[in-house]
């Protein structure tokens, strides 16, 4: 009998952390490239959706290898950027509006790269048992 079962839970959590800072980054990927009304519009959402990546992430990084909790960590500061730019480029116009959500786009990519790392330290330990 084999008593190192992984458990699919685990992983569904952490490929759902993943595919959710993906919907994120696309998100502020479409309203980025609306026109500044339009765009304003669409990022109302972006810190509420960003704060619910950041609770997945929250709820998952417990159950993490060591590697995996790092770049973990690494994303929830991405996102806590991404959040905080979210909401300035709400409080913008013009260049500045710009500005704001390009930083926002740049917090949310770099927190799936760290999420997507996570998911490969994962997976990688997961082979080395």
């Amino acid at each position: 009998m084999d008593t190192n079962v992984k458990d699919p839970k685990v992983k569904d959590a952490l490929d759902n952390v993943r595919a959710a800072a993906q919907q994120l980054h696309a998100a502020i990927g479409d309203a980025a490239a609306k026109r500044n009304e339009a765009a304003k519009a669409d990022f109302q959402a972006i810190p509420l959706k960003t704060k619910a990546v950041m609770d997945s992430i929250k709820g998952s990084i417990g159950a993490q290898n060591e590697v995996a909790k790092k770049h973990l960590t690494e994303a929830l500061t991405h996102l806590e950027a991404t959040k905080k730019h979210a909401d300035q480029s709400l409080k913008n116009t013009g260049q500045a509006f710009q500005t704001s959500v390009t930083q926002t786009l740049a917090d949310a990519r770099a927190a799936v790269e760290k999420v997507t790392e996570a998911v490969a330290a994962k997976r990688s330990a997961q082979t080395h048992k």
